[in-house]
């Protein structure tokens, strides 16, 4: 995991929030661990967040704002390349691999936060982008394996070097796609 080097207290916060998360799952972390982290108090992390929620949300936020603002421009400049779509799509969810593994591995916060809704809706608009909008069941079957295996790959092989994570996520999306 990448470690910001900030003097911006709420970021190192959160900063450290997200280390925690990943090594105990969200459920498991307090904001006395995360303050125990820091070398603060608790008090000094609620000046900042009201609530462990908060400081989650707070780390969530951009993915989603990510996430919302890649599918409206996918829409906007439809018709869309499918392996323009699917390379563009690896690169959203690799940028947000780490915050996107900390919430598959710790279920609850999917919906906590409603992220499971969200990411369902993404990923409606964006199969109906590759396929049309009256597709057979094998279409939304092959686009549904597509966006999801090439999520998952660029958010569980994060230790593979990225232009050979990304040809190979890319060239498995496009063959679960079928022929054009």
């Amino acid at each position: 995991m990448p470690r910001l080097r900030t003097d911006d207290p709420k970021a190192r916060i959160q900063q450290v929030a997200v280390e925690l998360f990943a090594e105990r799952g969200v459920q498991q972390t307090s904001l006395r661990d995360i303050a125990e982290r820091l070398g603060v108090t608790k008090p000094a992390l609620y000046y900042h967040f009201a609530s462990r929620e908060d400081l989650l949300r707070s780390l969530v936020q951009p993915l989603i704002d990510d996430f919302d603002a890649y599918v409206a421009a996918q829409e906007a400049a439809a018709p869309v390349a499918p392996h323009d779509l699917l390379t563009s799509y690896f690169d959203l969810a690799h940028k947000h691999r780490w915050l996107i593994q900390i919430v598959i591995r710790d279920l609850a916060v999917l919906t906590e936060l409603e992220l499971a809704s969200r990411f369902l809706q993404w990923r409606a608009r964006l199969t109906e982008l590759l396929i049309g909008p009256a597709p057979t069941l094998d279409a939304k079957v092959r686009a549904m394996v597509a966006l999801g295996g090439l999520s998952d790959s660029a958010v569980m092989f994060d230790n593979e070097p990225l232009d050979q994570l990304r040809a190979a996520a890319i060239s498995a999306a496009s063959d679960c796609l079928g022929p054009a």
